[in-house]
């Protein structure tokens, strides 16, 4: 059913774990103001880190309909949608990808990015820790 190989899945999961975890990254308390660019900032500021590089570097290698999977499962497992959803989830995510093609900043601006992935896995009765 998922386009991306669990192994993948996990690795980006794992370190957007590493990277959010780091003490230095800091995600403002309020940050829905559509002119914030706050999570550029957030990105910016650690362009050098190693793990954002290396989960940089894995979403974009994924093929476009693989990074509107990989925020699908976001939405999903924040309940978003339902995994009923999941193909109108998928296709909103598209037409995200190719508006703004920044899946890896979308991503990271979640703090609780990690979480929704692992959550959403779940929803389809996977996980990480096999």
């Amino acid at each position: 059913m998922l386009e991306i190989r669990l192994e993948t899945l996990c690795y980006i999961i794992a370190k957007a774990r590493e990277l959010q975890a780091k003490e230095q990254v800091v995600f403002p308390d309020d940050s829905s103001g559509p002119g914030d660019d706050w999570a550029m900032q957030v990105l910016a500021d650690h362009k050098d880190d190693l793990s954002f590089l290396e989960i940089k570097a894995e979403v974009e290698d994924l093929s476009p309909e693989q990074q509107a999977e990989l925020v699908a499962l976001m939405w999903l497992g924040r309940g978003d949608y339902t995994q009923e959803e999941w193909d109108e989830a998928r296709s909103e995510a598209l037409d995200q990808y190719l508006d703004h093609k920044n899946t890896i900043v979308y991503l990271l601006a979640h703090p609780m990015v990690s979480d929704h992935l692992e959550d959403g896995l779940i929803a389809f009765g996977y996980s990480c820790e096999d």
